[in-house]
């Protein structure tokens, strides 16, 4: 079975740092992704709606629909009750037709309508919403339970064939689909409807009060309504599915072999069982994506991605990322609003720009994901503590003012006479340690009240300090002894100090954010403010200066900076590799990147920046480099690429081969050894050899001795290199290995050196992308008093319209820093305070407000404004000019139409389309357009007759001109026409539609009978 890296089970579990480094680990790698096929692939948290609950919501014509999705170990199914023309119905893909509700009832054994309306409530408007559907079934003129099961058995799909005897009577399938498929969560033993009906009872009401008063209606987008699917869960699913299968198979197996009467040899059930049933579907479901599990007919697509290795960050961001099953394409805004109840729980910041906006989502810092805890002992406990069970209730006690409804995971226990009550018992159960930690208890005060204990899996929950009369539980003495080692987290929830809050019971909290904001009222303390952002948004200094998507911009590009990837990152073999030569750590941290070690693998350097505008070079966002920081290594870069090729086997006991070049090592086979593989630390060229591989010419027939083939049986198949020119590049690495078919792979790593060049690209961590745009020797560039020169020059208009404010405060942070020689911290809702960092730079003689007198480089003369200046932490991203840029004048053309090939890696042309011949049209620039779109592309010279409008030939022997319909030489004439035009009118042709050209300056015109005219 594929192994979650870090689990249990895995080696590396439980190992310090010496173990993994000994074992060729990096300390720092997160863990929680698997390696199928030798690519790392993580399975992402899957967003659900919630199972067993009910959910009020409006259908398309706007009436009010209450649905439960039930979800057992055995099936799912959804329930749906819903309003029509003021009558109640049931709604089940199981019917043909909705049922109405009191029929239902009727079937479930309630047959009493005076019981039923006592059950829905007896107050006067509950009963005149209900009456119809009460008259609706009278009518029907059904009155017992045997009636409504034949009613109901009468609308069952029917599955089976016509000609197929049926093995039971309809009113036991009836009756089978009310026990088993229909609000299939709630048990009913031995044909006893009553929790059953009793459920649906509260449906009804819950769906006549929606109906009441719209205030009522849930909101699907609400997080307490969601779970998360994490991967124990999702591959549980499938191993419980694989398992029945192998199960199945082997059961078959069993019964082919032992039903054979002439039997001689022992039975062996161990021989039978297929050992790579399980391991096949895991490592197929893992390496395609695609999870499927047939008896709960689930099919999702995109499960799983590959561990991006852009950077640290972003393999960190890929372990907290959520995606939802909802469709991208549907422009609708309310599942991708941020809804206030994520907050804590999510990122508000972290989420993807266009399509997948607000869909793809990402966990804040302190977030947890419960697991499914036992439900047996807490029934037990509930009615322990005084709650009434369903057998024991009338319809007055079930919609009591002074009780309340409990439901343990969306299952209806009973009714509880003091609800507040039993939730301060459990709560206070749970901080005593006697109940589970993320066991959630919370009340809503509807009418009739309704107490929820949630304790199932994929709920989001998160820790925070408990409050007890107006003071906080944890105090410094407490912090002193967590930091001194004495205590760790487990002992504060142990200890009833902090305990965990989901989504539902935050609304029964109110919750400080500081301690001086606590009153007597107050329940729950805040542990860190920062701690409502993610990773990716950890990263930036000051957030909480910035306007909003300035955040959400640097989320993304955070994952496409580059740096260090791990501490063993020079012994991976990764397809695509960026590596910064020296990273640094930032001036301006915060406190989250202190927790996830961001200051030991940097993304960045702390660039000095000046603000102000230089030249015209600096206009959009562009940034003026000086040369000398270059020279000494400011965003230099090591770009590694993987090539690997097989030596494959063939069916006629063939296989290809490496040989040493024939001609020795010149020319294009100079940096070949003697095996065929190129040597580490030769400098490669496009279009050389790097590996001189050989196939077999017949790889079909059978071959008398395949060992010992002559040369002449074998054609090159070598591996050329295709990389930017005049750039070197350098093999760094060559390995061997094999794959699952025992074929050996060639893998060649190739390293390439390179320095920022105008058109690459950098970014702050605010959000403010620029390319270079230009890079300017240092003795032209302004310098300060104390003859610092700026690395970049950035152009201040990229302040007003973006309010990244936090920039400033970073650049003053950096500079104070760099003063006192302490880093400085940016940590967003604290951090360190403006006045203070201000007070640093006063002492060390420079200008509180962060500016500095400049003299030009260029002229000489002091500049006349004094200019913002100082460090700032700089990211080098991938998108680098040598990996865009493209222009052709000639090259190769697709063989079919004779036009240019499309795409950089095929060299290919530059499209005209469209649009730009729109805006050619609107000018009337009519020989630009025959230029663009025929000449510089497949400008063909065909033979045309006048005489009836084909296409003709130029026959070579005779030297003339042919018609091949009119079987003559005369009138046949020249024309320059697209190839592709010639080669619509031949398939034209070739369907049996006569496209005939009528040229207007040459010969005869041809009759009216002529389709198109050029």
């Amino acid at each position: 079975m594929p192994l979650m890296l870090r689990c249990e089970k895995c080696v590396l579990h439980g190992k310090d740092q010496e173990e993994l480094a000994q074992l060729g680990e990096c300390p720092l790698d997160p863990g929680g992704y698997f390696i199928v096929k030798g690519v790392e692939k993580v399975i992402l948290i899957q967003e659900q709606l919630s199972k067993n609950r009910i959910i009020l919501d409006l259908d398309n014509h706007e009436n009010v629909v209450a649905s439960v999705t039930s979800s057992t170990h055995e099936r799912k199914s959804k329930t749906n009750v819903t309003v029509k023309n003021g009558k109640i119905y049931l709604k089940h893909n199981t019917f043909t037709d909705d049922l109405p509700i009191m029929v239902v009832l009727k079937a479930m054994g309630l047959e009493s309508d005076q019981e039923a309306i006592e059950l829905v409530g007896t107050e006067a408007e509950y009963v005149s919403l209900f009456a119809p559907s009460v008259q609706d079934c009278a009518s029907l003129g059904i009155f017992t339970q045997q009636q409504a099961l034949e009613y109901c058995g009468a609308k069952v799909k029917v599955s089976r064939q016509m000609w197929v005897r049926a093995k039971r009577t309809k009113v036991d399938e009836a009756r089978d689909i009310l026990t088993h498929v229909v609000l299939a969560h709630v048990p009913v033993v031995s044909f006893d409807f009553r929790a059953k009906y009793m459920y649906l009872a509260i449906m009804i009401r819950r769906l006549l009060q929606a109906t009441l008063d719209p205030t009522m209606l849930d909101d699907k987008d609400y997080y307490g309504n969601k779970r998360l699917e994490l991967a124990g869960q999702l591959l549980s699913l499938l191993f419980e599915d694989l398992f029945k299968r192998m199960n199945a198979d082997l059961r078959r197996t069993a019964d082919a072999i032992l039903s054979k009467p002439n039997r001689s040899a022992q039975f062996d059930i161990v021989k039978c069982i297929r050992q790579d049933i399980i391991s096949n579907g895991l490592e197929h479901a893992i390496t395609t994506g695609n999870w499927t599990v047939k008896r709960f007919r689930m099919e999702r697509k995109g499960v799983t991605q590959v561990l991006s290795r852009m950077s640290y960050i972003s393999t960190l961001g890929m372990m907290t990322r959520i995606t939802s099953q909802f469709e991208k394409t549907r422009k609708v805004s309310g599942p991708r609003a941020l809804q206030l109840s994520q907050w804590g729980m999510l990122c508000p910041s972290d989420t993807p720009e266009g399509e997948s906006c607000g869909l793809v989502k990402n966990l804040a810092l302190l977030t947890h994901v419960t697991n499914d805890d036992e439900e047996g002992p807490l029934i037990r406990l509930l009615y322990a503590l005084g709650c009434q069970p369903t057998g024991q209730l009338s319809g007055a006690q079930l919609h009591s003012h002074s009780a309340a409804q409990v439901f343990l995971n969306g299952t209806f226990l009973g009714v509880a006479p003091r609800p507040f009550m039993l939730a301060h018992y459990l709560r206070k159960l749970r901080r005593s340690g006697r109940l589970g930690t993320f066991v959630s208890v919370h009340v809503v005060e509807a009418q009739p009240a309704r107490v929820h204990i949630a304790s199932d899996g994929g709920r989001v929950c998160r820790p925070l300090i408990i409050v007890e009369n107006g003071l906080p539980k944890v105090t410094t003495n407490h912090i002193d002894e967590l930091k001194a080692g004495r205590r760790c987290f487990d002992d504060f929830l142990r200890e009833g100090l902090v305990e965990y809050l989901d989504v539902n019971e935050e609304n029964n909290s109110l919750i400080a954010m500081y301690d001086m904001e606590i009153t007597n009222d107050t329940t729950h303390l805040e542990i860190e403010p920062f701690t409502i952002l993610g990773v990716c948004a950890g990263l930036i200094p000051y957030p909480h200066h910035n306007q909003s998507p300035r955040n959400t911009y640097q989320c993304a590009m955070g994952k496409q900076a580059m740096g260090n990837i791990a501490y063993n990152q020079l012994n991976r073999m990764d397809t695509l590799m960026n590596l910064l030569v020296y990273p640094q750590k930032p001036l301006v941290t915060t406190k989250t990147l202190d927790l996830i070690n961001f200051e030991k693998l940097g993304a960045g350097q702390n660039a000095t920046v000046a603000v102000m505008s230089y030249s015209g070079y600096d206009i959009e966002d562009a940034i003026v480099m000086n040369k000398a920081s270059l020279d000494r290594g400011f965003g230099r870069c090591t770009l590694m690429r993987k090539y690997t090729t097989p030596l494959r086997k063939y069916a006629n006991r063939t296989c290809d081969r490496l040989v040493s070049p024939a001609g020795g090592p010149v020319g294009r086979y100079q940096i070949l050894d003697s095996d065929g593989i190129a040597g580490v630390g030769e400098k490669v060229s496009p279009g050389d050899i790097y590996i001189n591989k050989q196939s077999p010419a017949n790889t079909r027939d059978p071959v008398a001795d395949p060992s010992n083939m002559p040369d002449t049986a074998f054609r090159s198949s070598s591996q050329v290199y295709k990389g930017p020119k005049e750039e070197l590049t350098v093999v760094d690495k060559v390995q061997l290995s094999s794959n699952e078919e025992h074929q050996y792979i060639v893998k060649c790593l190739m390293r390439h050196t390179r320095r920022p060049e105008v058109g690459d690209k950098f970014s702050s961590r605010h959000g403010q992308k620029g390319v270079i745009g230009n890079i300017v020797p240092a003795e032209d560039m302004p310098f300060s008093e104390k003859g610092i020169v700026p690395d970049l020059i950035m152009n201040p208009h990229g302040f007003p319209s973006r309010m990244t404010v936090g920039k400033m405060l970073e650049l003053i942070g950096s500079k104070a820093a760099v003063c006192d020689g302490k880093f400085k911290y940016g940590t967003a809702f604290s951090g360190d305070k403006l006045e203070d960092l201000t007070q640093i730079l006063v002492a060390n003689g420079y200008s509180y407000t962060g500016k500095d007198y400049l003299t030009s480089g260029s002229t000489g003369e002091p500049l006349q404004a004094y200019i913002f200046m100082g460090p700032v932490y700089y990211q080098k991203l991938k998108h680098m000019v040598l990996d865009k840029m493209h222009a052709r004048a000639r090259g190769p053309r697709v063989v079919l139409t004779r036009q240019p090939t499309e795409g950089r890696s095929r060299d290919g042309g530059l499209r005209l389309g469209e649009m730009e011949r729109d805006c050619l049209i609107g000018y009337g620039a009519s020989m630009l357009i025959c230029e663009r779109l025929m000449i510089s592309s497949d400008q063909f010279e065909a033979h045309v007759c006048t005489n009836c409008g084909l296409l003709g030939y130029f026959d070579h022997i005779r030297k003339i001109n042919m018609c091949s319909s009119c079987r003559s030489s005369q009138g046949v004439h020249k024309l320059k026409l697209p190839y592709a035009a010639k080669l619509l009118f031949q398939e034209l042709v070739s369907m049996g539609i006569v496209p005939r050209l009528e040229l207007s300056e040459a010969g005869p015109r041809l009759g009216q009978r002529l389709p198109i005219a050029i």
